[in-house]
Protein backbone atom coordinates (compact mmCIF):
# COMPACT_ATOMS: atom_id res chain seq x y z
CA UNK A 1 0.00 0.00 0.00
CA UNK A 2 1.02 3.45 -0.65
CA UNK A 3 0.94 6.43 1.46
CA UNK A 4 1.64 8.66 -1.30
CA UNK A 5 -1.16 9.77 -3.11
CA UNK A 6 -3.47 9.72 -0.33
CA UNK A 7 -1.69 12.28 1.07
CA UNK A 8 -1.23 14.11 -1.80
CA UNK A 9 -5.48 14.10 -1.78
CA UNK A 10 -5.48 15.41 1.31
CA UNK A 11 -2.94 18.26 1.02
CA UNK A 12 -5.16 19.18 -2.48
CA UNK A 13 -8.06 18.59 0.23
CA UNK A 14 -7.08 21.04 2.37
CA UNK A 15 -5.20 23.41 0.38
CA UNK A 16 -8.48 23.96 -1.11
CA UNK A 17 -10.16 24.67 1.84
CA UNK A 18 -7.84 27.07 2.82
CA UNK A 19 -8.36 28.76 -0.60
CA UNK A 20 -12.11 29.13 -0.57
CA UNK A 21 -11.94 30.38 3.11
CA UNK A 22 -9.27 33.09 1.73
CA UNK A 23 -11.37 33.79 -0.86
CA UNK A 24 -14.70 34.74 1.38
CA UNK A 25 -12.79 36.76 3.75
CA UNK A 26 -11.62 38.81 1.05
CA UNK A 27 -15.30 38.69 -0.40
CA UNK A 28 -17.03 39.44 3.02
CA UNK A 29 -14.86 42.39 4.32
CA UNK A 30 -16.07 44.54 0.92
CA UNK A 31 -20.07 43.40 1.35
CA UNK A 32 -19.34 44.58 5.29
CA UNK A 33 -17.96 47.58 4.70
CA UNK A 34 -20.50 48.65 1.77
CA UNK A 35 -23.51 47.11 4.42
CA UNK A 36 -21.96 49.86 7.15
CA UNK A 37 -21.62 52.65 4.89
CA UNK A 38 -25.00 52.68 3.31
CA UNK A 39 -26.59 52.16 6.97
CA UNK A 40 -24.64 55.31 7.98
CA UNK A 41 -26.04 57.12 4.79
CA UNK A 42 -29.67 56.17 5.92
CA UNK A 43 -28.94 57.48 9.36
CA UNK A 44 -27.20 60.89 7.54
CA UNK A 45 -30.03 60.95 5.45
CA UNK A 46 -32.70 61.11 8.53
CA UNK A 47 -30.36 63.48 10.06
CA UNK A 48 -30.51 65.90 7.44
CA UNK A 49 -34.49 65.32 7.36
CA UNK A 50 -34.63 66.05 11.29
CA UNK A 51 -32.13 69.55 10.88
CA UNK A 52 -34.32 70.51 8.12
CA UNK A 53 -37.80 70.10 9.83
CA UNK A 54 -36.17 72.08 13.63
CA UNK A 55 -33.99 74.17 11.55
CA UNK A 56 -36.97 75.18 9.39
CA UNK A 57 -38.14 77.85 12.20
CA UNK A 58 -33.96 79.51 12.38
CA UNK A 59 -33.90 79.45 8.37
CA UNK A 60 -31.21 76.35 8.57
CA UNK A 61 -31.41 73.89 5.78
CA UNK A 62 -29.37 71.13 4.22
CA UNK A 63 -29.94 70.18 0.92
CA UNK A 64 -31.28 66.26 1.47
CA UNK A 65 -29.05 64.30 -1.51
CA UNK A 66 -26.76 61.34 -2.01
CA UNK A 67 -23.26 62.89 -1.55
CA UNK A 68 -24.46 65.28 1.57
CA UNK A 69 -25.99 61.67 3.37
CA UNK A 70 -22.32 60.10 2.52
CA UNK A 71 -20.91 63.13 4.42
CA UNK A 72 -22.84 62.74 7.33
CA UNK A 73 -22.73 59.29 7.59
CA UNK A 74 -19.21 59.00 6.93
CA UNK A 75 -18.29 62.08 9.25
CA UNK A 76 -20.88 62.03 11.89
CA UNK A 77 -21.68 65.06 13.71
CA UNK A 78 -18.94 67.24 12.78
CA UNK A 79 -20.17 66.47 9.37
CA UNK A 80 -23.25 67.17 10.01
CA UNK A 81 -22.41 71.01 11.78
CA UNK A 82 -19.66 71.15 8.61
CA UNK A 83 -22.95 71.27 6.49
CA UNK A 84 -24.55 73.46 7.85
CA UNK A 85 -21.93 76.02 7.93
CA UNK A 86 -21.52 75.57 4.86
CA UNK A 87 -24.99 76.02 3.80
CA UNK A 88 -25.93 78.82 6.17
CA UNK A 89 -23.67 81.06 5.88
Amino acid sequence: MSFGLEAGIFVAYAACLFLIYVLGKLLIVPLKWAGRMLINSMIGGVLIVLINILGGNWGLFVPLNPLSAVIIGILGLPGAVGLLLFFNL
